[in-house]
């Protein structure tokens, strides 16, 4: 093996990227702007949720109901007609639609219990998975002040004193941010490596390089290191100022050892991306192949979903997967200040599963040259 022979092979690299608009435009976008419109428009709770409002009883208890819901839940609420109300839904300009019946105030006062409608389009799963539930709340609560007189406050037994550790605003964009840099980082990896030796598949350079006298070794190392390399800069100055800066995200640990992580997540990423290369026939063949790889390592590895949540199976197979113990090494140095002490054990299982790729892909990639 010959250092100079890597070295020339990864410059030769990063001078075919340099020429690839495609790929420049993808890494460009992925830890710019992706990562920027992502973690704004991530929908945990909700937001400008449209409501409309089918007064039948005209009454003072439906007009409380009415004026209760507002901003930043919901947007002002529409007064319909019952007949507009299915046609509403069926256009999409309703999440919700609540259908307050005739005789609602008599009904209260008399003690019965009468029943209001609420109608919610679930096509729109987060805002309907989570409004349901304000609705209720929010009725229930101008019911039981409209037939007590009065507002008061509910006194509880046990008093709580909530105080919120690592984002004390509860702010989304901060867990966006980083979870969008994340995933960022684990694609890139994947797709460079891989559409860098498919690309001299189908121009037929692959063939220049076996005639000369490199290994298939240096070859190998040549594409990782500098594939990697355009990822963790590109990682970096996404860190430093889009998620610092534009989002003003605060960072409670190391930034070394946060980029440390990421490039030991880049060896074992980019190993697995030229093992799928040297398994697809072509690039289409190869999208098929990341498509199917990636999107189980996102969602299964505790970016999305805690991992608590999981099947207690999913959660022993998943860390086999350099992402899951990435992801949980990202949350704890960058979320709650974490060192080395704590998170030694995720920096070993990168490096020993990115030593046990890297040893895999080279075994087929010299089968593949040969």
């Amino acid at each position: 093996m010959r250092l100079a022979n890597i070295f020339q092979l990864g410059v030769k690299e990063l001078r075919v990227l340099l020429r690839n608009v495609t790929l420049l435009l993808l890494i460009a976008y992925s830890f710019s702007l992706q990562v920027y419109t992502a973690s704004r428009a991530l929908p945990e709770t909700l937001n400008r949720a449209p409501i409309a409002i089918v007064d039948e009883d005209r009454s003072a208890i439906s007009d409380r109901i009415a004026s209760a819901f507002y901003l930043p839940y919901f947007v002002e609420p529409k007064l319909i007609s019952q007949s507009e109300m299915d046609s509403r839904m069926d256009e999409g300009l309703d999440t919700f639609a609540l259908d307050i019946p005739p005789n609602f105030q008599r009904d209260l006062l008399a003690g019965r219990s009468p029943t209001i409608q609420l109608n919610i389009d679930a096509t729109r799963m987060t805002q309907a998975f989570t409004g349901g539930g304000y609705v209720q709340s929010i009725v229930s609560g101008q019911v039981s002040e409209f037939l007590a007189r009065h507002r008061e406050e509910t006194q509880l037994p046990v008093g709580l004193d909530l105080r919120a550790r690592f984002n004390p605003e509860l702010n989304k964009r901060w867990f966006g941010a980083i979870n969008e840099l994340i995933e960022a980082i684990t694609m890139l990896s994947v797709i460079l490596t891989g559409a860098a030796l498919i690309r001299e598949r189908e121009h037929g350079t692959i063939e220049h390089l076996l005639v000369m006298p490199v290994t298939a070794f240096e070859i190998m190392v040549g594409k990782l290191w500098s594939m990697g390399l355009v990822v963790l800069v590109a990682a970096t100055f996404c860190l430093l100022v889009i998620v610092q800066g534009l989002l003003a995200v605060p960072i409670h640990g190391s930034l070394l050892l946060f980029l440390t992580a990421a490039a030991l997540d880049i060896f074992a990423m980019t190993c697995l991306g030229m093992f799928l290369a040297t398994v697809a026939g072509s690039m289409p063949q190869f999208a098929l192949l990341v498509m199917m790889v990636l999107i189980p390592l996102q969602l299964l590895s505790g970016g999305v979903t805690p991992r608590e949540s999981m099947p207690e199976i999913i959660r022993i197979i998943m860390f086999a997967a350099p992402t899951t113990h990435f992801v949980m090494l990202s949350q704890a140095v960058l979320f709650r200040g974490a060192g080395i002490s704590v998170v030694w054990p995720q920096l070993v299982a990168l490096l020993a599963i990115g030593v046990a790729l890297f040893t895999f892909s080279l075994n087929r990639f010299r089968q593949f040259l040969g």
